[in-house]
């Protein structure tokens, strides 16, 4: 084994794959707050309307990291323009998701990732990349300092009674 690490554009024949890795992704954030998301499961198929749009629409687009030919990450993304009046015009890319396989986390991969969606973004003409992320998530958002990114906004929430 090599362990040659390539990147790629996905297409829709990897969506199994994608919702595959995106057990991971499920996992992590189901033992966080299981009070929003599902728990992980291996009928991977599940999620394949949830992860399709980014291998399928016109403005979206994954890209996914291989290791000796098997995926062990990947990162979605979508472009928008801003509509609104009260906004400055603008083409804006979201990175939607970005998923390593635990044993290959540290390895540079989300780092290499996050370098595709920026390219992507900037050959999409977009002035800007935005995402969010989890408060728990300490090991992402210690990726986006590195890589320049800053906080913005801060979404509240609050659980209510019915």
């Amino acid at each position: 084994m090599t362990n040659r690490v390539s990147y790629r554009r996905g297409t829709p024949a990897d969506i199994l794959t994608i919702c595959e890795l995106g057990q991971q992704l499920n996992g992590l954030h189901h033992q966080m707050r299981p009070d929003i998301y599902v728990d992980a499961t291996l009928d991977f198929k599940r999620d394949t309307a949830h992860w399709l749009p980014s291998l399928e629409a016109h403005n979206h687009a994954t890209y996914i990291a291989e290791q000796d030919g098997v995926a062990v990450g990947f990162i979605t993304m979508q472009k928008s323009q801003s509509t609104s009046p009260l906004i400055q015009p603008q083409c804006v890319c979201r990175i939607g998701s970005i998923c390593v396989i635990e044993e290959q986390r540290g390895q540079g991969i989300g780092l290499s990732l996050m370098r595709c969606a920026e390219s992507w973004a900037t050959e999409q003409g977009a002035s800007d990349i935005r995402l969010s992320v989890w408060m728990f998530n300490e090991a992402a958002i210690g990726l986006y300092k590195e890589l320049g990114y800053e906080v913005r906004v801060f979404e509240m929430g609050k659980r209510i009674s019915k």
